[in-house]
Formats: structure tokens, C-alpha cells, sequence
């Protein structure tokens, strides 16, 4: 457990609980906190799905501009890579992970909620991409990461204005998945990933293997990868156990030991 990240679990669900008041800003110690936890929670067979929460107040108000300004192109010539590194982390857990978003999701923040598979926000949420306001520019994923989520032109906008965007708008961009309640958020998200507890966990983690990694090549490599995770499906316990409970039991009654 790191001093401003901690990994909390419960019923095979492991919440990445984001803690450094006032508005958990991502300074270089949470970041390598955040690295260290996201590798634990891919590690461990006692979680099954992953919610990243910052609380009932806020997500992520950004990065900590109090200690980034400190730094030289020297020094973030290098700290760049670290940075990305520990979003890449979260980003590659091979679970399902769902964002929990309230409050602000802002700059790093919402680089971060963008690693997430899912976003659940509250209707009072604001996200966005400010750091063109600081006369810098997304360097945890956000250029790359929201372009592939919401195409060039309207990542483009949010990048180039640094605006803040609402949850409805959010959601009609498809920058957020759904909103609830403030009140409701951390629930709603740890009921859309309930489900997969239980679930065949080798096969989620082949499907998001290949829909990751799929949109990054062309379809041709997309289609290659897809069919080489597909055939490994066929080398686990849990791909029997659901083809013979299909047989004899109809669907969705299969028990899977993710082995």
C-alpha cells in the first residue's frame, strides 16, 4: 500500500482508492504508487475486476502544477516515460476496469479515468484536458488514448481549448459510459463490473487483449491477433466447463474456475 494509493478489496473486486486531499493531484510519489498498485491488482487471482476511485469529492483534479512547474525539460525528458509508464500500467490490467468518476476528472486525472475500460460519472462531473491553459500539452496518454475514444476533430477541441466539459456532453461524446447520481457513483460503477466476479476471467482477459490491441494495427493484424487469443481460449479448463454446461444445461449456467 503506498502513502496516497492504496488497493482495497471485497468480494472479488479490488477498488484503486486514489487519497491525497484536497483533489488528489497526481504528483511523481502517486504516480509511482499508482504503477506499483495496478501491477498488484493484475497479479492477484482474488480480484476479478477493477474500480479506480477518488472518493466521494473528486476523482483527479490533475497533476500537481506546484511541483511540475519545479521541473526542467532535462528532468521531464525522462520523467515523461515514468509517467506514461504508470498509466500504461493501469491501462493494461487484463480485467475489467471501471473509473469511478466525481467531482472533477481533469488533465491527468482524466488521463487516467481514459485508462479505465469503463467511465461511470456523476451528473455534476467535469472532465477535460486542460494543460494547453498552462502552455503545455496531455502527457500521460491523453493526445493518443482520447483520439482513439472519440476520433482526431472533437479530441482536437477539448485538447486545443482546454474547456471543460460537463457530464451530459461527456456522454454524448462518449467520453463517459454513464451517470448517475453524485451520490451513487462508486456503487453504479462496482454494479457494471459485478458481473464479470465469477466470470470466465481467462477468456475477458483474451477479449481485452484483443480489442486493445487490435485498434492499434491495421485490420488485417487486428483479425491475426483476435484469431491466434481465440485458439488459446481452447487450452482452458473454463472453455470446457462452458461448452459442456451449454450442452447439457442451455446458456449462462456454466461455473468457471478461471483456470
Amino acid at each position: 500500500m503506498g502513502e496516497f494509493v492504496r488497493l482495497e478489496v471485497s468480494d472479488g473486486i479490488g477498488t484503486i482508492r486514489l487519497d491525497r486531499p484536497p483533489m488528489n493531484a497526481l504528483n511523481e510519489q502517486m504516480q509511482d504508487e499508482l504503477a506499483e498498485i495496478a501491477t498488484e491488482a493484475s497479479a492477484r487471482e482474488d480480484i476479478s475486476a477493477v474500480v479506480i476511485y477518488g472518493g466521494p469529492k473528486v476523482f483527479a483534479a490533475g497533476a500537481d502544477i506546484k511541483e511540475m512547474k519545479t521541473r526542467s525539460y532535462a528532468y521531464m525528458s525522462v520523467r515523461a516515460h515514468r509517467l506514461q509508464a504508470s498509466f500504461v500500467a493501469v491501462a493494461k490490467i487484463p480485467k475489467p476496469v471501471v473509473a469511478a468518476i466525481t467531482g472533477y476528472a481533469l488533465g491527468g486525472g482524466h488521463e487516467l479515468a481514459l485508462c479505465a475500460d469503463f467511465r461511470v460519472a456523476g451528473d455534476n462531473v467535469k472532465v477535460g484536458q486542460p494543460e494547453i491553459l498552462l502552455g503545455i500539452i496531455p502527457g500521460a496518454g491523453g493526445t493518443q488514448r482520447l483520439t482513439r475514444l472519440i476520433g482526431p476533430a472533437k479530441a482536437k477541441d477539448l485538447v486545443f481549448s482546454g474547456r471543460f466539459v460537463a457530464a451530459d456532453e461527456a456522454l454524448s461524446l462518449g467520453l463517459l459510459d454513464k451517470i448517475v447520481a453524485p451520490d451513487d457513483v462508486y456503487e453504479a460503477a462496482v454494479a457494471m463490473v459485478r458481473p464479470y466476479v465469477g466470470a470466465a476471467s481467462l477468456a475477458l482477459r483474451a477479449a481485452k487483449a484483443a480489442i486493445d490491441g487490435g485498434i492499434e494495427v491495421d485490420l488485417t493484424s487486428g483479425l491475426a491477433l483476435e484469431s491466434q487469443l481465440f485458439a488459446t481460449t481452447f487450452a482452458t479448463q473454463d472453455r470446457t466447463a462452458g461448452m459442456e454446461s451449454f450442452v447439457e444445461n442451455g446458456p449462462g449456467k456454466a461455473t468457471f474456475t478461471g483456470q
